[in-house]
């Protein structure tokens, strides 16, 4: 058996260059656990190897060709056949170990233009973030639509009433939760329309609705309209939040492409600072500031309009449809006129094709042996996302800044301050993100997640609502709000913009449209829960909602230590391989697979060259 045959086999293989035995569909693994310590030792050596290599032109590995060539001497039936990428090894190793470092070319002026408009899309889900939970506590939208409330809030400041408890109403929180359901719905059709119709377009119909929402919830008369509106503006989210990132995953070089794709979680902070201190001066506005509030969500919805008819759709969006000559063009605006993009339009159009030669749906092949990986982290990456509480904390801020002692106003400057920490944080995170990896900042922001959370659930446990007291004492209340920011630091540079990067990455494109569709919805689903319940919830858990929370958190951060691989710097085409080298998916990438099987060993003979 050959050096490589020896490695291969390592990997999980058949031996490379000798025939395998076949075999039945792939089954569920069992981790290997004994074996563990000695793969990730292996893995950390072929990565090193191959990072030198790509750094030596000499040394570049072998091509692939297209469709018809031959592998090297021995390499056994399972080469024979068209050489179709499945799922984009052809393209990790066509080029060389350029492909590696600066496959998808450089920043230029077209590709910055595009990000950011496409970006703008995170404008409208964060000025309903930041603008929902301060218009909830104004004394003039509760005295006009949940008078109860008010009467609660209103009297002796909350005597005879849990202090945990004044907010405890299921028609107030439908208000915010109704935005999320009607999102999650949309983003499902959104799916198939964006395959169809395109990225741009889904963009456009997302800006169009939430500008129609807005009218509705700044005339509203009653919480029929509040909520009618609320569904219009989640109808213009679920559509925009399908598409923005996979625009941006799709434009931006790879080398840069988590600084690019963080863009659309930095417009959303932008966002919801923008409606925080919007909530703060029309606060001022006796009786009617409150619909100046949601009518000014009509400002970053035209502003998405606006972007989704300046920019074209992506390459990889006009290749599906149909439009090569069209996408050639579009990549070759994007990369300047003088860059070469033919490997990477090559590599588009192939995974493209091995897309199309499956009849099977996107959502079928996601229940496929080769696409379990996938399905895991379709489901685990917005179920953490959301049980890390981030989602009620920040839409509920100043619910929870009034329920520990603060004015009205007071509680609104509190988010805006949370608001600037995560804006700092986002920019961050783009600088790091590209430099530190993706890894690196899930461990170290989780970590620190939890510390907060801990510190936050023993201050209220020792000092809200004892002996009657309709508020913490002064110094605590500011530690809370001192621990919120520490909290909202740790996230926003960890699982806030990582939430879109990671799986606007991850996913091949024959599944990628479904795969975020699906992230998307799972991710709005668990908000419409989280927002529904949350305010109930703390009247019930009191301090130990934090401790809930912070018990996710310790999961999260295990599973992402565990079983995200890094995908720093992968050009999208080249992603299957690193799911092939990690020391648990590759059974799923590998096993069963006799054509990638032989594309994988003769991209590990690329390594030794």
């Amino acid at each position: 058996m050959t050096a490589q045959s020896r490695r291969g086999a390592e990997l999980g293989l058949a031996a490379c260059g000798e025939p395998r035995a076949s075999g039945g569909p792939v089954p569920w693994p069992v981790p290997a656990y004994i074996n563990a310590q000695l793969l990730l030792p292996l893995g950390f050596r072929l990565i090193n190897r191959h990072l030198a290599t790509a750094h030596r032109p000499q040394a570049t590995p072998p091509a692939l060709a297209l469709r018809d060539s031959t592998c090297r001497p021995g390499a056994g039936s399972a080469c024979a056949g068209p050489r179709m990428a499945e799922g984009g090894l052809a393209a990790a190793a066509e080029g060389g170990g350029r492909a590696r470092e600066d496959y998808g070319g450089g920043v230029t002026v077209p590709v910055a233009v595009t990000c950011l408009m496409a970006a703008s899309c995170g404008l409208i889900f964060g000025y309903d973030i930041g603008v929902s939970g301060g218009v909830t506590q104004m004394e003039s939208f509760l005295r006009k639509f949940f008078p109860e409330v008010s009467s609660r809030m209103r009297s002796a400041a909350g005597a005879g009433h849990d202090a945990y408890c004044r907010y405890d109403d299921q028609l107030l929180t439908a208000f915010t939760s109704s935005l999320y359901i009607a999102a999650m719905l949309s983003s499902l059709v959104a799916s198939r329309v964006t395959r169809t119709a395109g990225r741009q377009a889904v963009m456009l119909a997302g800006g169009v609705l939430f500008l129609a929402g807005s009218a509705i919830n700044a005339g509203a008369a009653n919480v029929a309209m509040l909520i009618v509106g609320r569904m219009l503006l989640g109808f213009g989210v679920g559509f925009t939040t399908q598409a923005a990132p996979l625009y941006l995953a799709e434009t931006s070089p790879a080398r840069w492409r988590g600084a690019f794709t963080t863009a659309y979680h930095i417009f959303l902070v932008l966002g919801s600072l923008a409606a925080t201190v919007t909530n703060y001066l029309t606060n001022r506005i006796p009786g009617w500031g409150w619909r100046v509030s949601l009518g000014l969500a009509a400002v970053p919805a035209a502003a998405v309009v606006l972007g989704a008819l300046l920019v074209p759709d992506t390459p990889s969006s006009l290749v599906l449809r149909g439009e090569a000559d069209a996408a050639r063009a579009s990549l070759q605006r994007l990369r300047g006129p003088g860059a070469d993009t033919e490997a990477e339009f090559k590599g588009i159009v192939r995974a493209v094709e091995e897309a199309r030669r499956n009849d099977e749906g996107a959502y079928a092949r996601l229940r496929g042996a080769g696409y379990r990986h996938y399905l895991v982290m379709v489901v685990a990456i917005p179920s953490f996302f959301d049980l890390t509480g981030v989602i009620a904390l920040t839409v509920f801020s100043p619910v929870l800044f009034r329920t520990v002692g603060f004015s009205s106003q007071r509680a609104i400057l509190g988010s805006v301050i949370l608001s600037l920490v995560n804006l700092t944080a986002s920019f961050l995170s783009s600088v790091a993100m590209d430099r530190a990896g993706r890894r690196f900042l899930f461990l170290t922001g989780g970590a620190a997640m939890i510390v907060c959370q801990l510190a936050m659930a023993w201050i209220l446990a020792g000092h809200l609502g004892k002996q009657g007291a309709a508020a913490m004492p002064r110094g605590y209340a500011l530690a809370v709000l001192m621990l919120m920011c520490l909290y909202t630091l740790s996230f926003g540079v960890s699982w806030g913009p990582l939430k879109w990067v990671v799986p606007s990455e991850i996913y091949p494109v024959e599944i990628r449209s479904a795969g975020q569709a699906l992230t998307v919805s799972i991710a709005l689903c668990l908000s419409f829960a989280q927002t529904q319940v949350f305010v109930s919830l703390l009247c019930a858990m009191r301090y130990a909602i934090f401790l809930f929370y912070a018990g996710w958190v310790v999961v999260m951060t295990a599973f992402v230590a565990a079983f995200l691989p890094e995908t720093k710097g992968v050009p999208l085409e080249a992603m299957p391989a690193v799911w092939a080298r990690h020391w648990y998916w590759r059974r799923f990438v590998v096993v069963g697979d006799a054509k990638l099987e032989a594309q994988f060993c003769q991209w590990l003979g690329g390594l030794e060259g």
